[in-house]
């Protein structure tokens, strides 16, 4: 049974760098849930940042509020909504990631 679900969010698009060990683990992780390797990045980070107390704990802090941007978001058009059923992810076929793969993460 897969951890992650895939559900409805506003998403930004940025470049982000990955090892090559990394990029073809999230393409597999895609195909083993039937969803895009953006929705993977995503569901992955928001599970890691939920189950981290001490990140939590960090969030609460003003230096959370100060935090300096250092993701490269892409200026462009409108952003895009990604839908899918909690138990069963939308099916999005994907090109392999390369090193420096384009992702799709929430902006709150």
């Amino acid at each position: 049974m897969p951890l992650l679900e895939v559900v409805q969010t506003r998403q930004v698009s940025a470049s982000i760098r990955l090892t090559d060990l990394t990029a073809t683990q999230v393409d597999q992780y895609a195909a083993f849930i039937r969803a895009s390797a953006d929705e993977v990045v995503e569901q992955a980070l928001a599970y890691v940042f939920l189950k981290d107390r001490d990140f939590q704990d960090f969030l609460k802090t003003p230096q959370a509020k100060q935090a300096t941007s250092t993701l490269r978001i892409r200026k462009g058009p409108v952003a895009q909504t990604t839908e899918a059923s909690p138990k069963k992810p939308t099916t999005v076929p994907q090109p392999a990631v390369p090193t420096t793969a384009a992702v799709a993460g929430s902006k709150a």
